[in-house]
């Protein structure tokens, strides 16, 4: 098995492209130790000494080290769990694990407008956000304001700020003269 890694704007962050299917569909993000639980491959990745966080995607793997850890030391051991996993054939989640990549649902008097939102989220923006190895999901949305959760290497990434306001805000507003800003979420 070969696997290859990318590097992603977040230099906290490298993504892991094993060559098969990680999830069947959406995504799952892991941003602590505690919330791996039902995952066995989240849970082998974090055996691992300096990994902060583990997101999974369609066809690849996001790993975030801690701050004090170097790539150098790290990556060697981190394409081993996952090597070690894939040769296992267990599942990416276990059976009933949650599939966390959807967005939140939303209903009231905005509806029509948070499927806009959705939609453009869908076909513009996470396509282009997982090839960094991130992901963004609707959370809310609020007397005109976008509130979005940023996934992998999304999260924590130093441009972040700059992709949500002037990528993410300026494409939204365009389409959708309703929403009048878009704000990250934890």
């Amino acid at each position: 098995m070969f696997i290859q890694t990318e590097t992603t704007p977040n230099p906290a962050t490298l993504k892991f492209l094993p060559g098969e299917t990680v999830l069947g569909s959406g995504t799952a993000d892991f941003p602590s130790v505690e919330a791996a639980s039902a995952s066995p491959l989240a849970r082998r990745i974090f055996a691992v000494d300096g990994v902060a966080g583990v997101f999974l995607g369609r066809d690849f793997v996001t790993v975030t080290k801690a701050d004090a850890v170097q790539w150098d030391h790290l990556k060697p051991s981190v394409l081993g769990a996952i090597m070690e996993h894939f040769q296992s054939g267990a599942p990416a989640l276990d059976a009933g694990g949650e599939d966390a990549g959807g967005h939140a649902a939303h209903d009231g008097p905005d509806a029509e407008i948070v499927v806009q939102i959705k939609e453009l989220l869908d076909t513009r923006v996470r396509p282009a956000v997982a090839q960094d190895g991130g992901d963004i999901t609707f959370h809310g949305f609020d007397r005109g304001i976008v509130y979005l959760h940023m996934q992998g290497a999304c999260a924590g990434c130093p441009s972040s700020t700059l992709t949500l306001k002037m990528g993410i805000e300026n494409l939204l507003r365009h389409y959708i003269p309703e929403v009048l800003e878009v704000r990250p979420v934890a």
